[in-house]
């Protein structure tokens, strides 16, 4: 009589019962209800009875550069840190391949507009005294 006993006609595909009576491990069974490093798992104390479930393939995923965030962020706040940080996050996200080169740009745009905007109101605000002041005499 072989160990442990059959209790029915073999398996088809070859698989030995799971369990004797007395609670023994056959054939590399795992339960998979059983505590991670329990004798039940099949894995020694301490270590995870089963591998990851997925292994990542492609390119390791990489958050969104910080940078072009604040970049965008500073495009409304004040415009010409939006343009430094837009410009350094470009470079960075050149060499580190991290997401965000679309915020990091549109921050550039923004920047430049708000930058361009504001350079023009300050020149209008110092000519429109003086070209008024300059057309109108009074004798």
């Amino acid at each position: 009589m072989s160990y442990p006993p059959s209790s029915g006609p073999p398996d088809p595909y070859g698989q030995q019962p799971s369990k004797d009576p007395y609670g023994q491990n056959y054939g590399g069974y795992q339960d998979p209800y059983a505590a991670p490093g329990s004798p039940a798992s099949g894995a020694p104390y301490g270590q995870q009875p089963y591998p990851q479930a997925y292994p990542q393939y492609g390119p390791p995923v990489v958050g969104t550069n910080t940078m072009a965030i604040l970049s965008l962020v500073f495009a409304f706040v004040f415009s010409p840190v939006g343009i430094i940080m837009g410009h350094i996050a470009k470079k960075q996200i050149k060499q580190t391949g991290e997401q965000g080169d679309g915020l990091a740009t549109a921050g550039l745009v923004i920047s430049y507009i708000f930058t361009g905007l504001a350079v023009l109101g300050c020149c209008g605000a110092i000519l429109i005294p003086i070209l008024a002041s300059g057309s109108s005499s009074s004798y």
